[in-house]
């Protein structure tokens, strides 16, 4: 893995229609994006960690704090896209989309995600945690499941695999929303038209797997808090606090 240039990149759109502003929002002395961009740049196995925004006013945020930033065109209709735009501006090997609003992750999530690029095989990775039991039947918490080498069969908001004989099967896994992809991959990602499982159950990957491009899943070291309401940003500034009154 140490001969592949491997770029991060943290979509970062200041409208967002469930929390206004959500990026630049404060958590513990810090905006949300900073959190994010401190755990990738700590992780030390990305060079560069970029922000990749259309506004102007989340750039002068970042340059305020040194954290280096794309421009991306406010056309981009996804994360994605605008992942692949800087990818136009960046040459790499493999490109780490990183969700703006998990201002709780830490550096110990990215070497999980970027070891299966050891195998030649594998154009995209994503990680993955124990589903709590509160959230087996929440739609929000999104279920996959793998085959014996890491490799996903299928990403659901159902809960998935389903218990026929009520067993009492606990082992749900709980998808998490960060990405590294080759850039062969990348482009035929961005490329490609919507397709139909990813409308019905709005779930992006799934344009992947229709498309017979394989996903492998590694175990991501605990959940996190993605960030949507006003209550999430509250627990990921709680636990901000916590980690940071603990060192």
């Amino acid at each position: 893995m140490s001969t592949l240039r491997i770029a991060g990149v943290i979509p970062a759109r200041l409208s967002s229609t469930r929390l206004s502003r959500k990026v630049l929002r404060p958590l513990a002395g810090r905006p949300m994006v900073e959190w994010v961009w401190r755990a990738a740049a700590a992780s030390g196995l990305m060079n560069p960690v970029v922000v990749a925004t259309d506004s102007g006013e989340v750039a002068e945020a970042c340059r305020q704090r040194a954290i280096p930033v794309a421009m991306t065109s406010p056309a981009c209709p996804s994360g994605s896209d605008r992942v692949r735009e800087v990818a136009r501006q960046i040459d790499a090997d493999i490109y780490v989309n990183i969700q703006g609003d998990e201002p709780t992750l830490t550096p110990e999530f990215f070497r999980p995600l970027l070891a299966f690029f050891e195998r030649p095989e594998v154009e995209v990775s994503t990680l993955a945690v124990r589903c709590a039991p509160e959230e087996f039947t929440n739609p929000n918490a999104v279920k996959v499941v793998t085959a014996l080498d890491g490799r996903a069969l299928y990403f659901s908001r159902s809960t998935i695999p389903f218990d026929r004989d009520a067993t009492g099967f606990t082992g749900y896994r709980k998808h998490l929303g960060i990405y590294a992809y080759r850039k062969a991959a990348l482009e035929r990602f961005a490329a490609l038209p919507p397709s139909p499982l990813e409308k019905l159950e709005r779930l992006e990957q799934l344009r992947l797997l229709e498309n017979g491009i394989a996903i492998y899943v590694a175990e991501a070291p605990c959940d996190t808090i993605g960030v949507d309401t006003e209550e999430d940003l509250a627990r990921a500034e709680a636990m901000l606090k916590e980690q940071a009154s603990s060192i």
